[in-house]
């Protein structure tokens, strides 16, 4: 059997904070855009647990229980701020929203 080594959790991590950033540069929809940053933070967390779990360590899930806790507080921030955006726009379309001038 093969065993999953080091460098498919590091080829996995890059491909999907990849995704993340190039969902960010590419879509304009505020709620698509958040998606992408939470996937990002999802593969710094991979890239976490994949060298603690190669060293053998435990130390890799403090940091990434800190970047789950961060994650949860940007989503409910985020979307709250894209929720008082929308009512007060009627869009969540980021070329729409230039100024935050209400």
């Amino acid at each position: 059997m093969h065993e999953i080594s080091l460098q498919h959790y590091l080829v996995l991590a890059s491909l999907l904070f990849s995704l993340g950033v190039f969902g960010v540069l590419v879509r304009r929809n505020a709620l698509v855009v958040f998606m992408c940053v939470e996937l990002m933070l999802n593969a710094s967390n991979l890239t976490f647990l994949a060298f603690a779990k190669d060293a053998g360590m435990d130390a890799g899930h403090l940091p990434a229980l800190f970047v789950i806790a961060v994650a949860a507080a940007e989503a409910a921030i985020g979307l709250a701020i894209v929720i008082a955006v929308f009512r007060s726009r009627g869009t969540v379309n980021v070329d729409d929203i230039r100024t935050m001038r209400l």
